[in-house]
């Protein structure tokens, strides 16, 4: 089980990979230059980078570790936005000119060293280097797809839909192949499940139960095996084209 899936990312259009590399989108020397605005801390699970309603002053670029990027309705609903590990960038940019506040909440979820960059300094790099700021504009661009992408799922999939594009999202990230299928080897709860695409814990039981005596998944040490990939995507693209 060593070979990671990459290709399925681009077997729908809006299905986009959850986690991408910030090196992807920079060139080696301004990476280089963006790791050396950066001040590395130890943060332990259990602990938060930042909160709802906070200032957005700075960002955060995973160097170990784990982080759940979640947020909450007005009714007290959790969501589960997104898992981020090493190599990515957390932050929003809104303009460098006005207040930003963030509208979620990063938690360390397994132990981790951040690199935290100030944007005070990162709007220096952009204005003092052009190609800098243009290949970090692709990862803003990229950043933004995924959050519609996120939408997309809420607007236009019922929850069976729904936890199909997500299982197919953690596939570009997490996927790998085995002899059984593709194992998501990433352990998450059926409540974490439950939290990605706003339902319940017994309803994403229901769904993941019925595709078991289907034979689309099995469960292997508590991780889901996808041995239908095609089905889930059938379910995605059905209901896109019901809508």
């Amino acid at each position: 089980m060593a070979m990671v899936i990459q290709e399925v990312k681009h077997d729908i259009s809006h299905i986009e990979t959850v986690n991408e590399r910030i090196n992807n989108f920079l060139s080696k020397d301004n990476f280089n230059k963006l790791q050396g605005i950066m001040r590395t801390i130890q943060v332990q699970a259990g602990n938060h980078l930042f909160w709802e309603g906070e200032q957005v002053d700075k960002m955060y670029y995973i160097q170990s570790g784990r982080v759940k990027l979640r947020t909450s309705s007005e009714s007290g609903k959790e969501f589960l936005l997104s898992i981020k590990e090493e190599g990515s960038l957390l932050g929003e940019i809104g303009g460098f000119n006005n207040a930003l506040y963030y509208s979620y909440r990063a938690e360390v979820s397994e132990n981790a060293e951040i690199g935290v960059i100030l944007m005070s300094d990162l709007k220096k790099l952009m204005y003092e280097f052009g190609n800098f700021a243009v290949e970090f504009m692709s990862w803003i661009g990229w950043s933004q797809r995924v959050t519609q992408n996120k939408l997309y799922d809420f607007l236009f999939y019922d929850k069976t839909g729904a936890l199909a594009s997500t299982i197919i999202k953690l596939t570009t990230t997490y996927g790998v192949k085995c002899a059984e299928g593709i194992l998501i080897s990433i352990e998450l709860t059926n409540k974490d499940f439950g939290d990605f695409i706003g339902t319940s814990r017994e309803s994403v039981n229901r769904v993941l139960n019925a595709w078991k005596r289907e034979g689309v998944i099995e469960m292997i040490d508590r991780k889901i095996v996808i041995r239908r990939l095609d089905y889930l995507y059938d379910i995605c693209d059905c209901v896109n084209h019901t809508h």
